[in-house]
């Protein structure tokens, strides 16, 4: 607790006792106890007394190193087998390496000890469908609000697009990014493959978009005036398949006691909409429009008759 707490006061410069109880989870005498400690080993703290008190750190503290619990230790390190599906990472970094220099650093119960727990334990998840190069741009583009030029290849064309990222994510084995069209000045999904060029701009950003974040960013999206809306009840199973995959453009919402999901496309994006409502099975049936029925219902015909 010590060595975190150096590291808290380090970063804050300025704390109340308070501050170290809300941290900690500890008592009054304990938070006193440790600031005793703290200066037992040196850290060199100034006492503020009055009403608006407190305690300031007067110098900053070369800190120890970061030490991590045998929980701690297999926790990062089964993270770091999920980056085993990716032929691409931010940074270009390569799970080998991280996995050598990892296992380098650890004891050897603990080697034992991970060992052990592989053939108890394994990931199955989707793995990387296709090479997306330019992942690292796209993310520090989306950290420093900067906007970049992309080549976008889309069916048989590729277009260059003006555009400034907000945040990349990893879906179904294909990498996205989530950024503002300049252009189009419209939020847009874009595919990460799909992207065979990206180049940073020295063009101003949009400042209302840096405190948008991958949580928020549906937030931009604006359907235009010739969308379709739609309306599907969904029962418990449809709910979470919808939280396995959804997107911007739709949300579920309840009314007297039934689980609807609600949103709107683009009249160009119909056959995508019928295939993503066909994954839900039986556990989604369309209120509206009607032609959008009629189209699932022929989507499932024609299915049949491939058979």
């Amino acid at each position: 607790r010590i060595n975190q707490m150096l590291r808290f006061i380090n970063q804050k410069q300025r704390f109340t006792l308070q501050d170290l109880m809300h941290e900690f989870q500890i008592s009054k005498r304990t938070a006193l106890r440790d600031i005793a400690t703290l200066e037992e080993i040196g850290a060199p703290l100034y006492a503020e007394r009055g009403r608006y008190g407190g305690y300031r750190l007067l110098n900053p503290m070369q800190l120890p190193p970061i030490s991590f619990n045998s929980q701690e230790v297999y926790a990062l390190y089964f993270a770091m087998k999920a980056l085993r599906s990716f032929t691409n990472l931010p940074f270009q970094v390569s799970f080998l390496s991280i996995h050598k220099k990892f296992l380098n650093a650890l004891s050897e119960s603990q080697k034992q000890a991970i060992e052990r727990m592989q053939n108890r334990m394994s990931f199955r998840h989707t793995e990387q469908i296709k090479d997306s190069e330019h992942l690292e741009t796209l993310l520090m583009a989306a950290v420093n609000n900067n906007v970049i030029k992309i080549s976008y290849q889309k069916r048989s064309k590729t277009d260059a697009r003006l555009i400034q990222p907000i945040a990349i994510y990893f879906m179904k084995g294909y990498w996205y990014c989530r950024a503002y069209d300049m252009d189009k000045k419209a939020y847009r999904v874009f595919r990460c493959d799909r992207i065979t060029s990206a180049e940073v701009k020295d063009i101003q950003p949009l400042a209302e978009l840096t405190e948008i974040t991958m949580q928020n960013a549906h937030s931009l999206w604006n359907p235009s005036e010739n969308a379709v809306q739609f309306k599907c009840l969904v029962d418990q199973s449809g709910v979470e398949y919808f939280q396995q995959e959804n997107y911007p453009s739709m949300k579920v919402i309840n009314e007297k006691g039934n689980t609807y999901i609600v949103g709107s496309y683009e009249p160009n994006e119909l056959d995508f909409i019928i295939k993503f409502l066909s994954g839900f099975g039986k556990s989604i049936q369309i209120m509206e429009p009607v032609i959008l029925k009629e189209k699932l219902r022929q989507y499932y015909t024609d299915l049949l008759d491939s058979i």
